[in-house]
């Protein structure tokens, strides 16, 4: 019986102990919680900022939506002395007109600071092509496909939908245009050639640009700017990029045109990854759906 005692005695204790721990998690779960934020948010990158950091990576992938996140690592880089130069890594079917041009004119500036070297990841396609075309070199995957240099405006039209579930539209306004790329119904000519026209005029620009940045002859547009889509090798016969090769061969480029002795790259704040990573794709989501003008 004493022994049976004792035992019952052991279990009680052990029951006790991860009731107590139990407990303690309990009721300072949230704290612990708060506490690793708190770690993550500041002592991490504090840890990732101390060293010498010469060389830094600036990703750009997704649809870009907006420009906001991007610009400010590009101007990091840009206000930073220790960076010497950036390596800009893109997956990405491109976006929307201005922040593409926002992170082409911010990547211009920072060339003629720092080195830049682009590296085509995946896809490296109209908007995002825009974005990197100013990049001092480009590198490129074999397997990954470049160009589609080109301006795309589409809406749905929800007339015939609208009229068949009873739904009409009511409209006030003044000028001819401002009803121009309304989902509700079929544009009218007018309207059609008005779109058309800013498409065209996007699409100069573009065109101008890229034929600027890589050397090209803006009068031979078929061979480079017809939104076709290019694999790296013909890529590279086109004139779009400069090398096809591995993101290591990227490195080594920005490695020799930054002139740094011994490379040590900024390591990436996890937290503000994540934060990053969540943001993008909401902000596809949304955009999925509305019409814009778009690089894709």
């Amino acid at each position: 019986m004493s022994e049976s005692n004792e035992t019952v005695k052991k279990s009680i204790n052990i029951f006790a102990i991860i009731k107590s721990i139990l407990g303690f998690i309990q009721n300072y779960f949230k704290a612990l919680i708060f506490l690793l934020i708190l770690y993550i948010i500041f002592i991490v990158p504090l840890q990732q900022t101390s060293n010498d950091s010469n060389l830094m990576k600036i990703n750009l992938k997704g649809a870009i939506v907006d420009s906001d996140d991007i610009l400010k690592s590009i101007n990091f880089a840009y206000n930073n002395e220790n960076i010497k130069g950036v390596l800009l890594v893109v997956d990405s079917p491109g976006g929307s007109v201005s922040p593409s041009l926002e992170i082409s004119m911010a990547i211009k500036r920072l060339k003629d600071k720092k080195p830049v070297v682009a590296y085509a990841a995946g896809t490296m396609a109209s908007g995002s092509y825009y974005a990197s075309a100013h990049a001092n070199y480009i590198v490129a995957n074999p397997g990954s496909v470049v160009g589609s240099i080109g301006v795309i405006m589409q809406a749905p039209n929800i007339e015939e939908l609208a009229k068949k579930i009873g739904i009409s539209e009511q409209v006030i306004s003044a000028g001819d245009y401002k009803e121009a790329g309304t989902f509700m119904r079929k544009w009218t000519k007018k309207e059609r050639d008005s779109l058309q026209e800013l498409v065209d005029d996007i699409y100069k620009l573009f065109v101008d640009d890229i034929a600027e940045a890589r050397g090209l002859d803006r009068n031979n547009t078929n061979d480079f700017a017809n939104a076709k889509v290019f694999i790296a090798s013909k890529a590279q016969k086109a004139g779009l990029i400069d090398e096809v090769g591995s993101i290591i061969d990227a490195q080594n480029v920005l490695v020799k045109l930054s002139g740094v002795l011994e490379p040590v790259w900024k390591e990436p704040d996890l937290f503000d990854k994540l934060a990053k990573k969540l943001a993008i794709q909401t902000k596809e989501q949304l955009s999925s759906l509305f019409y814009d003008i778009k690089m894709y």
